[in-house]
């Protein structure tokens, strides 16, 4: 961790929380849904997909997991109603899966089957290693129900992934990659990141070669190159993956990625729970706390 870094972590307590607003707004939709909708239909303009994802994780009670479960069905019917390109993200642990698991699994079951009604769908998110394996085998006894309706998600920073890769191949399942941005124990994650990135590709090529739909979600323009040159070299077409990003983050190649014929989707965040996710994020991962400190003050441009 450079010593920027360091310091970036080191005064997130001390920095008021309307300045943390001020410069998260590129990063974070709003507050309210109305916030984020206005953000999908700018983004599908600009002829890029979306998916709205409700800030919020770790419940300690079921009532608040019920209640964010029926929000999202909520978000479901705006995005129908409205005729966005957008779908939804969840969260195990905000559905209740550490409270109760089998909950968890009737309040994710219930937001998949608002989406398959609207002929949309859910993407499980992927959380910190403590819950990995929970997520998966909740995402493959959902995908025997709900299949074209429901995906998960790989981090390739896992020194699992590799096996985890295999067992989704075997499923077909829709995934979206990624490096991953939980402060995880060495003992279960790769610290380097020449290593990540080289599991990063190699999960991409296994995936894809296996005939599950990726998001290759990435803002290393050197794992974006590897993934045109992989989809080129497989002779995919345009419907067989995607590329995901965040919101406000690196829109110069967003747009480039979009300009050169590729779809990208989009990853909207949104709610009340804004403070907390940016700091918490932040300080699990200092060196993107750098990354945000150089894009506020002009240090570093893409």
């Amino acid at each position: 961790m450079s010593l920027m870094d360091k310091m970036v972590v080191w005064s997130l307590p001390f920095v008021p929380k309307p300045i943390v607003g001020f410069f998260s707004r590129n990063y974070i939709a709003g507050s309210t849904l109305d916030d984020a909708i206005r953000v999908v239909r700018d983004l599908n303009k600009l002829g890029i997909m979306a998916t709205l994802d409700l800030l919020g994780e770790e419940v300690s009670e079921l009532e608040e997991a019920e209640k964010a479960a029926a929000f999202y069905r909520t978000i479901l019917e705006r995005i129908d109603t409205e005729k966005l390109d957008a779908n939804v993200s969840v969260k195990p642990t905000q559905m209740g899966l550490k409270v109760d698991p089998e909950a968890c699994y009737r309040n994710i079951k219930s937001i998949i089957e608002q989406a398959k009604g609207f002929n949309n769908f859910v993407r499980i998110d992927m959380e910190d290693h403590t819950v990995t394996t929970d997520t998966i085998e909740m995402f493959l006894r959902l995908k025997k129900e709900f299949e074209g309706h429901v995906g998960t998600v790989l981090q390739s920073y896992l020194r699992r992934t590799s096996a985890d890769v295999r067992r989704m191949v075997e499923h077909k399942a829709n995934i979206r990659l990624c490096k991953g941005i939980y402060n995880e124990p060495r003992a279960v994650a790769y610290k380097q990141m020449p290593i990540i990135n080289e599991n990063f590709k190699y999960g991409l090529e296994k995936l894809l070669e296996g005939g599950c739909y990726v998001g290759i979600a990435t803002h290393d323009e050197i794992l974006v190159w590897h993934g045109i040159k992989t989809v080129e070299e497989l002779g995919l077409k345009k419907d067989q993956y995607e590329f995901q990003m965040l919101l406000g983050v690196d829109e110069k190649l967003r747009d480039i990625i979009v300009k050169a014929g590729h779809r990208l989707r989009v990853y909207v965040p949104f709610g009340k729970d804004w403070y907390p996710y940016s700091t918490r994020r932040l300080k699990e991962n200092p060196k993107m706390a750098g990354y945000v400190f150089k894009a506020i003050f002009g240090i570093e441009k893409h």
